[in-house]
This record gives C-alpha cells, sequence and structure tokens, in this order.
C-alpha cells in the first residue's frame, strides 16, 4: 500500500505537515519515499518501520 504525503499527515493526526516531510525529504531523513513521476508516496511497510525505529 502506498501513502501521499496528505495521507501520512493524516495518518499521524496533524503531528506533522506536508511541508515538514518536504524539509525531510530535502534533508534525508523520516520515512523512506519512492517517486513515481513527479509524485512523492510512502510505502506503508517503511512507514511502520520507521514508527518503530522513533517509538524505541
Amino acid at each position: 500500500m502506498l501513502l501521499t504525503p496528505e495521507e501520512l499527515c493524516e495518518r499521524w493526526k496533524g503531528a506533522v505537515t506536508v511541508a515538514t516531510l518536504a524539509t525531510w525529504r530535502a534533508r534525508n531523513i523520516g520515512p523512506a519515499y519512492v517517486k513515481v513521476g513527479r509524485h512523492v508516496l510512502y510505502r506503508l511497510e517503511d512507514v511502520e518501520n520507521y514508527e518503530r525505529e522513533k517509538t524505541k
């Protein structure tokens, strides 16, 4: 399953914004993402791994 940046923000209940995700991508931090054309998408598996790492 793939999530858009907006869907990821919803998943995290607004704890981060779409702009924050863009900043994280530019700084190479945050969950892994893929680009399909001009679209940025986050694989659910990568998001869940990131969440596990950050909640240790």
